[in-house]
Order: C-alpha cells, then structure tokens, then sequence
C-alpha cells in the first residue's frame, strides 16, 4: 500500500517510518510513503501556501491552488487513490473503517490542514472524505495522518501475527480485557489466580468476562452496538446479565 502525504512538516512522520511496527513492515516493502510540500508548488519569492480568510476572523487559511496542484502532481506519478483530509468537523475514525480501508487495498493521499483550516474550494473538489480523530482540535493534520497510517499498516497482512489484530480491542465490537506479565506479584498486587491455572478454558472465559465487565464500565455504548450487531453470545448475555442486572447498557 502507499501513502502520498502533503504536509508542511514531513519530519512528524519518523514516528511511523522510523519506529515501531510500522517501520518494520515499510522496511519488509508492506507499505510505502512519500512526502509533498505543498510550497515547492508555489512560484512566489515567500512560497506563500496561506492567506488571510475572506469575511474576516482570526488566523490564515491555506490556499486552493498549492494544495490542488500538488495533487495534481501525485496523480502524475501513479497514485490515483483516495484523497482524505482531516478536521474535527470530520466522520469519527473507527475501527471498522480501517479494516475497509485495509481492504481496499488502495493507494492514499493524505493531505495535512495547518492554521485555521483549508480553503473549502479545494475540499470540496479534491477530497474524497474528512476523518475526525476526536472532539478536539490540533495544530495540524500530521499526527491524525500518523494515527491513521499506523491503524492501517498494523492491518495490513504480514505487519503484525493475525492472532493479535483478530482478538484485540474493537475487533470483536468490544473493548480488550486487561492484561499481565511478570512478576505475578507486583507491590503486593497479585496477577488473578485463573492466568496463573493453565485452564485455558477458564481463561477465555474470564477474558470474556472482563471484557464485557470493562466495556460496560467505560463504553457501554459498544456493548449496545455489538448487540445490534449480533456479536454477543446466550454466555455473553447471561454475564451481562449478572453484570448489569436492569441492562442500563441498553438504554445508553
């Protein structure tokens, strides 16, 4: 897969080409990035890529045309892929749209707002779809891009073993149980005795458990979702109901 990023600061990226999972899967050809400044597409002595905004208000706003052009400039080089922009006033970022992302397969430009946001001219005729990472503003779109491509990559197959992206959080529509390591005794804080058993029966069953027992407490509104969707089971249900006895979960 490839990524084509437009951005400013292309030296943010090293935390996913350089470190990590995804630097190991870039260095094994999973996955490839290259990086556009959208001011080598200016012809201006201050490479100007932004400007006052019309009506008013504070802060800059970046152009159309550099960033148009710069595109422009990518599809000439064979990715004809899907432009994605980000911005709080975006759709959620979900694990279910990552896993379709991964299954496209398809080539990606990413492009990076800065200052106050992009000239909607350009959004409206270049861009593909608007990812949110949250309900929160950013100094700019390089660390959503991040997020992003770190989400993919660990998807693509052969990153990461399968094991490891089928059983964690969201995979199942719920979120992971908690986990331990050594030593089994921590500040007199013990690991719970059924990890310790070798009961793998017990463990799974524990797991699940938790899992449910975790999600009710912090997103009980996953727990609503997997129900619509049909990924609880009758041991599901019956834990729930032990769990939450008058199925507030229902009611989120």
């Amino acid at each position: 897969m490839r990524f084509d990023v437009v951005t400013l600061f292309p030296e943010i990226f090293e935390a996913v080409t350089e470190q990590g999972i995804t630097s190991r899967a870039r260095e094994r050809g999973l996955w490839s990035c290259a990086f556009w400044n959208p001011r080598e597409q200016t012809t201006d002595a201050h490479r100007t890529v932004d400007d006052r905004p019309f009506g008013g208000g504070p802060g800059m706003v970046m152009m159309a045309e550099p960033l148009a052009q710069t595109v422009d400039a990518i599809r000439a080089q064979g990715n004809h892929g899907r432009v994605i922009s980000f911005a709080p006033s975006g759709k959620r970022l979900t694990d279910k749209r990552v896993r379709e992302l991964v299954a496209a397969n398809e080539d990606i430009i990413l492009i990076c707002g800065r200052y106050e946001g992009i000239d909607q001219r350009f959004l409206d005729t270049y861009v593909d779809e608007v990812i949110s990472i949250g309900d929160f503003v950013l100094s700019g779109g390089e660390l959503p891009a991040c997020t992003l491509i770190d989400a993919i990559v660990r998807q693509i197959p052969g990153a990461i073993k399968q094991l490891s992206t089928d059983d964690e959080s969201f995979a199942t529509g719920l979120l992971d149980a908690p986990h331990y390591t050594r030593p089994e005794v921590w500040r007199e804080l013990p690991v719970p005795d059924v990890l310790m058993s070798g009961h793998h029966a017990n463990i799974e069953k524990w797991r699940r458990t938790e899992s449910l027992r975790f999600t009710l407490q912090t997103r009980p509104d996953l727990v609503k979702i997997a129900d619509s969707l049909g990924k609880l089971s009758k041991a599901d249900y019956r834990e729930l109901k032990a769990l939450d006895p008058e199925g507030n979960y229902l009611k989120t």
